[in-house]
C-alpha cells in the first residue's frame, strides 16, 4: 500500500481580471463575467512507497507547490482522490500534521524573538512528544545539523542558513513519517546546500523518511533523489528514475578538446547514438594534436531545460 496516493486530480483556481480605471490605476473587476479560470493541476496519478526519495520537478507556475499543498492537507483537490499515511490531508488536518513534516524555503514558522530552544520546547508541547524521544531528537539534530553555537540565540540574529537548518530541524522533531521540502535551499550558499543535502539522505537512508522535494537547484535533485516526477502546467510529463530520464531526455554528450599549445578549447556536442566518439576524435585531430579530451553527459538540468525549451 502507499503511503501517499493520488488519482485524478486537480485544481482550479478562479481569478479575477484586471482593468485600468480612467487614471490609468490598476482595479479589480468584480463582476463574474470578468473572472476567469485557472488550472494549476490537472488531473494528476501518482503512488509513493513508504522511504521514497522523489524529486519534484517543474518551472515556475507547473503546480509543484499546489500539489505539494494538497498532499499536505494545506489545501484541497478540485477533483480526485488525496490519501496521505491512509488519511485524506484535507479532510483530517490535524491528523494529518502528526504525519507530516513541511519545510517551505520562503515562509517561516520561527518566532521571531524567541531562541530555537524555546521554539523546540513549543513544538514538544503541541505534537506531544514524549520526553525520551524529545530529549533525543533534539540532540541529533544539533549535531548533525552543526547547530550548538546558536542554540539559544534569538532567530533574528540567525543567517538564512542557520534560520533554514532550524526550519528543517523543527519539521522533523516529531518524527513524521512523511517529509515535504518545498525549495528548502534557496538562497543558502554551497556549503549550507551540501550539509543539508547530507542530512536528508542520512534520514531516508537511515530512518526510511519518505521524502517530497522541490528545488530549482537541479544539483539538489541529482545528487539525492532516487525518482524524478516532472510537471508541466499541471500535468505529468515524467515520472522514473534519474538515470531512466538521463535515458530519454538525455541523447547529447558533449566532447571538449584541448590541443597542446592553444589555449581554446573545441566543444563539440554529439548523440552517441548515431555518431563514435573515435569518429569525433579523429575529426579533431585533423586541427592539431590533442592534448585532453573530456566526454561530459547532459545532466538533470540540462535535460530539463531542453525539455522545457521544446
Amino acid at each position: 500500500m502507499p503511503i501517499i496516493s493520488l488519482k485524478n486530480v486537480s485544481k482550479t483556481y478562479k481569478a479575477q481580471s484586471k482593468g485600468a480605471d480612467r487614471d490609468g490605476k490598476l482595479v479589480e473587476r468584480v463582476k463574474k463575467k470578468s473572472s476567469r479560470l485557472i488550472e494549476a493541476v490537472k488531473n494528476l496519478s501518482f503512488d509513493i512507497k513508504q522511504g521514497e526519495f522523489i524529486g519534484f520537478i517543474g518551472e515556475n507556475g507547473a503546480g509543484k507547490s499546489t500539489t505539494i499543498k494538497m498532499m499536505s492537507g494545506i489545501l484541497y483537490p478540485s477533483s480526485g482522490e488525496i490519501t496521505c499515511c491512509g488519511l485524506v490531508p484535507y479532510k483530517k488536518r490535524r491528523e494529518n500534521a502528526m504525519n507530516i513534516g513541511v519545510v517551505f524555503g520562503q515562509r517561516s514558522r520561527l518566532v521571531w524573538e524567541l531562541p530555537m530552544s524555546d521554539t523546540f520546547a513549543l513544538y514538544k508541547e503541541i505534537y506531544r512528544i514524549p520526553a525520551e524521544r524529545y530529549e533525543r531528537n533534539v540532540k541529533t539534530f544539533v549535531e548533525l545539523l552543526e547547530m550548538g553555537e546558536f542554540f539559544t540565540t534569538p532567530i533574528r540574529q540567525l543567517s538564512l542558513g542557520q534560520r533554514m537548518r532550524v526550519e528543517i530541524a523543527l519539521s522533523m522533531l516529531h518524527d513524521p513519517p512523511v517529509l515535504f521540502l518545498d525549495e528548502p535551499t534557496i538562497g543558502l550558499d554551497v556549503v549550507a546546500k551540501k550539509n543539508i543535502r547530507d542530512f536528508f539522505r542520512e534520514r531516508n537512508g537511515r530512518d526510511g523518511t519518505t521524502i517530497i522535494l522541490t528545488s530549482h537547484d537541479m544539483k539538489d535533485l541529482d545528487t539525492t533523489a532516487k525518482r524524478l516526477i516532472l510537471i508541466t502546467k499541471g500535468e505529468m510529463l515524467f515520472d522514473g528514475s534519474a538515470a531512466a530520464l538521463k535515458s530519454r531526455y538525455g541523447d547529447e554528450s558533449v566532447a571538449e578538446f584541448t590541443f597542446a599549445g592553444a589555449p581554446d578549447k573545441l566543444s563539440v556536442a554529439f548523440d552517441p547514438a548515431k555518431r563514435k566518439l573515435s569518429d569525433i576524435i579523429a575529426e579533431a585531430g585533423s586541427r592539431g594534436e590533442i592534448e585532453n579530451v573530456e566526454v561530459k553527459s547532459a545532466d538533470i538540468e540540462d535535460i530539463v531545460r531542453k525539455i522545457y525549451n521544446g
